[in-house]
């Protein structure tokens, strides 16, 4: 998925900083390739008997050295592909109008083919599912954010500090993770071998131990809600199915109670640096937002 992530997000970052957990393919060679990835290896476990609370620890403190460098961060997985049809243009209104977190309408995109040409997925492979699941805070201002207290797999957040929603959701977080269904079935049982005592306890990564029937039946569930993404109507802040925690009355401050029992840690993150004088140039007018729908 390497190749895909970067051909997506390159006209958009200029610096990545990826966290590597032992991966044992020909990943770091890819990475190293790219003159914007720094890379660095996994920390330690700070819950040795959990890979999710760990991920937690880190994903709550890495972003913090972008303070004052960076207009906005990205905290993501590497199948997560944050799409807007122009995003650079809709950051850059964005922070004319104060917005400081910007959550994603998530996807769950399917193909029954891994796509072997290296294109934007967000151009070729178009078709995906309302799921609410994967509708995440993953874009936000690092010098206005003070804590994102993100939920385990980051599903939800509360985060605190100066926090200012865009007046409706345009962002979509496009997850592309049911890309074949033979090899995603392979991953799993690799996946599951990775897992540790809490994890395995409380559920996490459950559908790792899923059977090929189980497997099966998910996807074709997503299989029978698929939507084009691309549509010109799509309109997604009124189409798109389930509840938005961050909009629900309350929503930010009750995920807090739940995220401070966490601490964060991610697999794989990336940071995205605005030049802070052409951003502005862009904006040349402030505009007030009107009020959330």
């Amino acid at each position: 998925m390497l190749p895909f992530f970067f051909l997506h997000y390159d006209n958009l970052v200029q610096r990545y900083i990826i966290y590597d957990d032992a991966s044992t393919d020909n990943s770091q060679e890819i990475l190293r390739l790219n003159p914007k990835v720094e890379l660095r290896p996994m920390p330690p476990y700070c819950d040795p008997e959990s890979r999710i609370s760990s991920a937690l620890a880190l994903q709550e403190t890495c972003w913090k050295e972008s303070r004052g460098i960076a207009d906005w961060v990205i905290v993501t997985d590497i199948d997560e592909h944050l799409y807007h049809p122009d995003m650079n243009q809709y950051l850059a209104q964005c922070r004319a109008q104060g917005v400081t977190i910007i959550p994603a309408l998530g996807y769950q995109m399917l193909s029954e083919q891994f796509p072997e040409q290296k294109k934007l997925l967000c151009q070729s492979l178009t078709k995906g599912a309302c799921d609410s699941m994967y509708s995440k805070l993953n874009i936000f201002s690092p010098s206005e954010i003070d804590t994102v207290n993100y939920t385990p797999g980051r599903h939800k957040a509360a985060p605190t500090g100066h926090v200012v929603l865009p007046a409706r959701d345009e962002v979509l977080l496009l997850h592309y993770h049911y890309l074949g269904f033979e090899r995603v079935r392979k991953r799993y049982a690799q996946f599951l071998t990775r897992q540790r005592k809490t994890d395995i306890a409380k559920g996490f990564g459950e559908q790792y131990s899923w059977s090929s029937e189980q497997f099966r039946d998910a996807w074709n569930s997503v299989a029978n809600l698929l939507v084009d993404i691309s549509r010109p109507n799509l309109r997604p802040w009124d189409t798109h199915e389930g509840p938005r925690w961050w909009r629900e009355r309350g929503g930010l401050k009750k995920g807090l109670s739940h995220a401070k029992r966490w601490g964060t840690r991610v697999r794989a993150r990336v940071q995205k640096f605005f030049e802070r004088q052409r951003v502005l140039q862009t904006a040349q007018q402030r505009i007030r937002p009107p009020a959330p729908r």
